[in-house]
């Protein structure tokens, strides 16, 4: 049985880009009913002990299977957008990624305006991310539950462009959500650890 992951911080903790009734409503009510209805679904079934990426991997492309994806995928996307975000984060890149942006995107300005234009190009409900594809750093978004593992892209940071996610703060001024994002919430220190796991597996593997 999946359990609703514990947030890293309290839900006031990164008012007031996002506030603490945000939190309490997009963690406790959104996600928890995302883990509770993937409970559900797999009660009786072979991979209710799997674990959740070997769900969302086993479930992938089968119709049969597709709401099982969608609310495993939810409760993992959801996992990896609470540790994208830190009080006091956001700012310029930090660490390894900070010379890997400039190699591969052009830098921290040119970063935050393909970040935000992606953001804003995005229709509807979805996620951006900061992936590692081919050894290359690119800004990509996805549509409803899905994400770059199931696309051979290792994940290092996301944002939930869903609109429960922003609303109560932003109502429908999701650039202002983004902003806010990315200049007092982007966790770098997660983002670079999960660019260091990719390196050490590469290492390990030569």
């Amino acid at each position: 049985m999946f359990r609703l992951s514990k947030l890293p911080y309290s839900n006031g903790a990164l008012a007031p880009y996002i506030s603490c009734k945000t939190l309490e409503l997009h963690h406790g009510k959104h996600h928890q009913a995302y883990v509770d209805t993937l409970n559900a679904l797999l009660e009786d079934d072979a991979m209710a002990d799997f674990p959740l990426e070997d769900v969302i991997k086993d479930s992938y492309g089968i119709p049969a299977r597709h709401k099982i994806l969608n609310n495993a995928a939810q409760t993992w996307n959801h996992d990896f957008f609470w540790q994208s975000m830190k009080p006091g984060g956001g700012g310029a890149p930090l660490g390894k990624l900070e010379a890997r942006i400039e190699r591969d995107i052009g830098g921290p300005i040119a970063f935050r305006t393909a970040f935000r234009k992606a953001a804003a190009a995005h229709f509807g409900s979805g996620w951006i991310w900061l992936v590692l594809e081919d050894d290359t750093l690119k800004i990509k978004t996805t549509h409803d539950a899905d994400l770059p593992p199931v696309h051979g892209s290792t994940a290092l940071f996301t944002c939930d462009l869903w609109e429960h996610a922003y609303y109560l703060d932003y109502q429908n001024r999701r650039a202002e959500f983004i902003d806010a994002f990315l200049d007092h919430l982007v966790n770098w220190d997660f983002a670079n650890a999960n660019l260091e796991a990719v390196d050490v597996q590469l290492s390990e593997a030569a």
